[in-house]
């Protein structure tokens, strides 16, 4: 299965561990017919959303009351952590959407903005903002579909981005380094650093368990980011790291 197909490889994993309880690396390299890097790499990507726990070998299905609870906790701390980040927009602000489930909780919050213009890179993104009863202007990047993301990537989104200016960039994280950045499972990190350089004011949205966790390629170091929103599962010793990287901290309270 070709690397276009991630997504669809990674549902049938769940839908796999659904019906059995559990699988192993090997026998999903086998029926998918790719290698035990990539299935231990789908893993760790699924394991991160919390949709499962790995094992040796393999992984095992998440207890439902357990999955239950924290779709509904993180679904909150998406709401809230979004209801504080559409504060941070003014009428007729010309902002940036990356893709991403926390960044498009942002959508709702701009019913009752005026005269936005919003560009995004994602269709899901964009069809909710085309939704929107005050009618923002809506941007697309256009460019390569990237399945992975579930966004338009590559150079001709590059382009497009650097053929305008914004006020701000509202950007999720799979994870951040106290002492980079902000970091991704993702290789196609250019166009979030092209959305970053095109905006004057870059702000993470990024729930308190994805800090501090340890993933390989940096994508925004801290020069490049003015504020960081989270949830109030931060700890005061990480509060405290974050504020000394010259970013401003907004936590969303429930």
């Amino acid at each position: 299965m070709s690397k276009r197909n991630t997504q669809q490889r990674r549902h049938n994993i769940i839908a796999d561990l659904n019906a059995q309880g559990e699988v192993s690396v090997d026998s999903l390299a086998k029926q998918f017919d790719t290698s035990e890097v990539t299935i231990r790499k789908d893993l760790a990507a699924l394991e991160n959303s919390g949709l499962l726990l790995r094992r040796y070998g393999g992984a095992v299905a998440l207890p439902s009351e357990i999955t239950e609870v924290k779709t509904e906790q993180l679904s909150q701390q998406k709401l809230l952590i979004a209801k504080k980040a559409a504060m941070l927009i003014r009428d007729h602000n010309r902002i940036i959407i990356d893709s991403g489930q926390t960044t498009s909780a942002l959508v709702s919050e701009l019913a009752h903005k005026k005269g936005l213009v919003v560009m995004t890179n994602a269709l899901s993104i964009a069809n909710e903002i085309h939704a929107l009863e005050n009618e923002p202007t809506l941007l697309m990047t256009g460019g390569t579909w990237d399945a992975n993301s579930e966004a338009f990537q590559g150079q001709v989104a590059e382009q497009v981005l650097r053929s305008y200016d914004f006020d701000q960039l509202f950007i999720g994280a799979d994870g951040i380094d106290i002492n980079r950045g902000t970091t991704t499972f993702n290789e196609l990190i250019g166009l979030s650093r092209v959305m970053a350089e095109v905006a004057r004011e870059v702000i993470v949205m990024v729930e308190s368990a994805k800090i501090s966790k340890k993933i390989p390629n940096l994508e925004l170091n801290w020069q490049q980011i003015h504020t960081v929103i989270t949830d109030d599962g931060l700890s005061e010793e990480m509060r405290t790291a974050l504020t000394e990287q010259g970013v401003k901290l907004i936590i969303a309270k429930g």
